[in-house]
Parts: C-alpha cells; sequence; structure tokens
C-alpha cells in the first residue's frame, strides 16, 4: 500500500465532507470543492478521520489510492485555509494592478495586458512589483500563476519578467569578443 495513503486526513473543526460512491465533496469557509472517486480506491469517513484503500492488490490502486488522498487533503486545506502563489515583477516600469477580479499587467509591451480571474480566485497587488494569487483550489492557484508567469517570463540575461517570489533565475554571462 502506498505509504502516502495509509495517512488519514484529519477533517478540522468547521469542515463538512461527504463521501458518496462517485464523488467527495468538501465544504468549509473557503468555499466547496468536490471531486471524482476513483473505482480503484475506497474511501472511508469515520470519527472526522477519512481513510484511503486500495481496492484491489493492483500496483494502479495502491499509486491511486495515494493519490486520491493528497487530492482530499488539499482540498480539506483549500477550504479551511486556502492557498495562495506569490509573483514578483523585475524590470524598469513593470508594475501590476488589481481592479476587483481583473489583473492590469504593464510589462514592456506597447499596450497593458488584462487577465480575467476566474470565479473562486482572488487577485491583490500589496505593492506595484507583487502579485498575490488565492484560492481554495490547489491546482487553479497554481494555473492562473503560470498563466500570469507565461505573459512574460524571465528572461536570461537580465532576469526581467515575471518570476514566482522564491524563483531563483541563473543570470547567463553575455558573449566576449
Amino acid at each position: 500500500m502506498s505509504r502516502v495513503a495509509k495517512m488519514p486526513v484529519t477533517v478540522p473543526a468547521g469542515v463538512d465532507v461527504t463521501v458518496n460512491p462517485e464523488v467527495v465533496s468538501v465544504k468549509g469557509a473557503g468555499g466547496t470543492l468536490s471531486l471524482a472517486c476513483h473505482p480503484l480506491v475506497r474511501i472511508q469517513l469515520e470519527a472526522g478521520k477519512i481513510t484511503f484503500a486500495p481496492a484491489n492488490a493492483s500496483r494502479e490502486a495502491d499509486a491511486m489510492s495515494g493519490t486520491m488522498r493528497q487530492l482530499v487533503n488539499n482540498m480539506v486545506v483549500g477550504v479551511s485555509k486556502g492557498f495562495e502563489k506569490k509573483l514578483s515583477l523585475v524590470g524598469v516600469g513593470y508594475k501590476a494592478q488589481a481592479q476587483g477580479n481583473k489583473l492590469n499587467l504593464s510589462v514592456g509591451f506597447s499596450h497593458p495586458v488584462d487577465k480575467l480571474m476566474p470565479e473562486g480566485i482572488t487577485v491583490a497587488t500589496p505593492a506595484p512589483t507583487e502579485i498575490v494569487i488565492k484560492g481554495a483550489d490547489r491546482q487553479r492557484v497554481g494555473q492562473i500563476a503560470a498563466e500570469i508567469r507565461a505573459i512574460r517570463p524571465p528572461e536570461p540575461y537580465k532576469g526581467k519578467g515575471i518570476r514566482y517570489a522564491d524563483e531563483k533565475i541563473v543570470i547567463k554571462e553575455t558573449k566576449k569578443k
């Protein structure tokens, strides 16, 4: 059995979990998330703990039980605490501005770039060169952060562009004569 799947998911106070044969849904302060159950995994909710077990002895069932456990754990953490990604803008004149559910970027193009945030994702700009993306769904928060970074990824010679706050850019040496 997967080592990850052996650890049960603890449900904190204020979070409601519903386990059906087809769907696991988690409801909390951060919203409601649901996930389709995989047929190779048995999920049980008892006494505030969610346990996962493979339905048979196959290797796929083992792997999928650990995957399902982690996905459900991410949903529980997301609706209770939430997830966030921080991006920073590096470059002269690069700035970001949040306007409701829209992010307005000035990143060296001849025109400003607008990025509309989907429902459940909030964006904030504590400083003109910082972007903070928050939400309950870990996958969507990471996907939106990756899409914003892809607008102007960091270039290797000066490091200008949009990067994750903890990302290290290796600067290349310029050509020599």
